[in-house]
């Protein structure tokens, strides 16, 4: 695009934002073939949108129990005294999942651009199932609530830039983080939008602050082959580029940038190896949902997506012991 270098970023940051909207149009899709259960997306994408293919539903189905695996038994660990950050969240739902499922953290953040931010919180003031969660966590007169930023008892949305750590850990802060407890980031698809040391830098910012805590990225993997450079290329021709691809080349890759920037514990697994790890009774369930004609396509794609876990444990919690 024409002008300046603000003018390029602002064009960047907007086609990452459109790729979050499409991740739960996806995601929608997918729920309402019955891969998962959501009852909440259906506020955030009022339309199904197309079919997708059968591998994407599978794809979106393992990254979903995979992360939530991990998530879960954190918070379990914890017994919910800790803290929740989901960056990027976009218009996530695991915040009302969490509530309903009894599993509800101290506090639950969330991060995302201020324009990303303020549709979701437009759906909240709006939908009553959404906002019905809120007001039944929040026992205090300090709801804040405006554009950009809500914060209840138990839940926060932030507008911010992920790769301004000063503005982020300023903002966290104001609403109350609490860098005492236990706390698990969450990160998906996120990372690999940012250049290398701007994520280093948000790693390591996390690694510093928390003292016990387990940060969960899911993205891309084995991006040097060329159904790996086929991904880049389409991406780029959206005009949207993995900035952090580099980052992304192995497993060992993806575990490496977090031992460099402070995290004691790191494990990797790409998502066709979580995909055969999942309780097999429900993906035997999934697998009837409709049928796949090419499982060589699927293999290939969870190949080149992968789960990456790091941890340090003040506290004790068996974090070096949480796998899938």
């Amino acid at each position: 695009p024409a002008g300046g270098s603000e003018d390029r970023r602002a064009v960047f940051d907007t086609k990452i934002c459109d790729c979050c909207l499409m991740c739960n149009i996806n995601t929608r899709f997918a729920t309402s073939k019955g891969y998962w259960k959501d009852p909440y997306i259906q506020y955030f994408a009022r339309s199904v949108g197309e079919r997708k293919a059968p591998e994407i539903n599978r794809g979106y189905y393992a990254r979903v129990k995979g992360v939530n695996h991990l998530l879960d038994a954190f918070i379990r660990n914890s017994e919910c005294n800790c803290q929740v950050i989901n960056l990027g969240a976009g218009l996530d739902t695991t915040f009302w999942r969490l509530k309903d499922e009894n599993l509800l953290p101290k506090k639950f953040f969330e991060v995302d651009f201020p324009t990303v931010v303020a549709r979701k919180i437009h759906n909240i003031k709006t939908k009553p199932p959404l906002s019905k969660h809120l007001i039944e966590t929040h026992s205090t007169d300090s709801l804040i609530l405006d554009t950009q930023s809500l914060d209840s008892d138990r839940y926060c949305i932030i507008g911010a830039d992920l790769r301004d750590i000063s503005a982020l850990d300023e903002k966290l802060k104001k609403f109350h983080l609490n860098p005492d407890l236990p706390t698990v980031l969450l990160s998906e698809c996120v990372l690999v939008y940012m250049t290398p040391s701007q994520s280093s830098n948000l790693l390591r910012w996390a690694a510093e602050i928390f003292h016990t805590a387990m940060f969960i990225n899911y993205e891309q993997v084995n991006m040097s082959d060329r159904f790996g450079q086929v991904m880049i290329e389409n991406l780029l021709r959206r005009q949207c580029s993995l900035a952090g691809a580099e980052l992304c080349q192995s497993l060992d890759t993806q575990k490496e940038r977090f031992l460099k920037t402070g995290w004691e514990h790191a494990d990797a697994l790409d998502m066709m190896t979580v995909y055969s790890m999942l309780p097999q009774d429900d993906v035997a369930r999934m697998e009837c949902l409709e049928f796949l004609d090419e499982k060589e396509l699927l293999q290939q794609l969870l190949q080149h997506y992968n789960i990456c876990w790091a941890s340090k444990d003040k506290l004790n919690l068996d974090l070096i012991n949480m796998t899938l």
